[in-house]
């Protein structure tokens, strides 16, 4: 349960971080004519329908959604995604996730998508931790936050708002 003394970020602030990641997306992608926005299953594909859903208002882009899923707690197990490889074949693509604990759902997203030749591939985390066991780091991201190892960093989708907050 979030209290006002653990929030990192409010609904306002996550509505203008998400903006600014959205723009920084469009910004970097502003000669493509399509992307993918792949988000990891539960909370970081909500992260990446609402960067996807500013993308399509702010900009020309075709934009795609695909949804990852990765079983966290064995990441070798095989990754699906809602679309085929073909269609993000030759594409830029930007992997979301919510938070970046300890790097290892992204890599191993990240590992999933290098199997297809990309355009281009970019990652997108609304709060990056400091804590990485692996070297996988955020193209574009909403705060960076220094935490201990025994905090943990929960974002709460409800409905259009989000909040993130320190456990």
């Amino acid at each position: 349960m979030t209290t006002t003394n653990n929030i990192i970020l409010n609904a306002t602030e996550v509505a203008h971080k998400t903006r600014r990641i959205a723009y920084q997306i469009f910004e970097s992608n502003s000669k493509e004519e399509e992307i993918i926005i792949a988000g990891i299953a539960d909370n970081g594909f909500l992260f990446a329908k609402k960067i996807a859903e500013i993308l399509s208002e702010i900009s020309d882009l075709k934009v795609q959604l695909c949804e990852v899923k990765i079983n966290k707690k064995k990441p070798l197990s095989p990754i699906t995604t809602s679309i085929k490889a073909e269609e993000y074949k030759n594409k830029s693509l930007v992997l979301v996730d919510d938070v970046l604990n300890s790097g290892t759902t992204l890599i191993y997203g990240i590992k999933h998508f290098l199997d297809v030749p990309l355009k281009r591939f970019k990652t997108a985390v609304l709060v990056n931790r400091n804590h990485k066991k692996y070297p996988v780091k955020a193209d574009f991201k909403g705060i960076s936050l220094s935490t201990s190892l025994k905090e943990h960093i929960v974002v709460e989708f409800k409905g259009k708002d989000a909040v993130a907050f320190l456990m």
